[in-house]
């Protein structure tokens, strides 16, 4: 039956805490068919590089789906189940909506993260979502930074009401918060 003991997670933490690297052995832990959903898009040589590192450090077996807006529909699509799917990273997942026009943006990533959500709500894989947690750093000194702040801000609040579990991720520890 569909939802038994599946699950969704989120983790959370600053650049470089092993939110990525947590969320595979995660994954890794709960079986062997695993989509990995990436919402990274290779805009400049540094973006690239970072993309080839995270495929190498990924299990050669799994699934790979890129997709930079539209999560929830793309996933929808799918038509295999998944004992896990990772989605790395709703933090790239909100840059790429805000880069679709900055005065619809609130409404873009709302809807973004309301079709994630709904999607995930059917239980049929185990769910894990990594994001940074940006609300711990600096005000932005400016008005586009500071709406990428809050609206990431409320995607993470909105999928971590979602979650059944919350990780944050400290130097590459997990500390549960859910």
């Amino acid at each position: 039956m569909a939802g038994i003991n599946k699950k969704t997670i989120l983790v959370l933490g600053g650049a470089r805490s092993g939110k990525s690297t947590y969320a595979q052995q995660l994954a890794s832990g709960m079986g062997d068919k695993v989509l990995f959903c990436a919402t990274a898009e290779p805009l400049d040589d540094d973006m690239l590089d970072r993309i080839e590192q995270h495929k190498k450090s990924r299990p050669c077996h799994w699934e790979t789906l890129e997709v930079s807006r539209n999560v929830g529909r793309a996933l929808c699509s799918l038509t295999a189940p998944y004992d896990a799917v990772v989605v790395d990273c709703i933090t790239l997942l909100v840059s790429n909506c805000l880069q679709d026009g900055s005065l619809q943006a609130g409404k873009i990533v709302s809807a973004e993260i309301s079709s994630l959500i709904q999607f995930m709500g059917d239980k049929r894989s185990n769910y894990i979502l990594v994001s940074n947690e940006v609300g711990n750093g600096l005000v932005p000194n400016n008005v586009l930074g500071r709406l990428y702040r809050d609206l990431l801000g409320r995607a993470n609040q909105l999928l971590a009401g979602a979650a059944d579990e919350v990780y944050l991720m400290v130097a590459g520890i997990p500390l549960k918060v859910k």
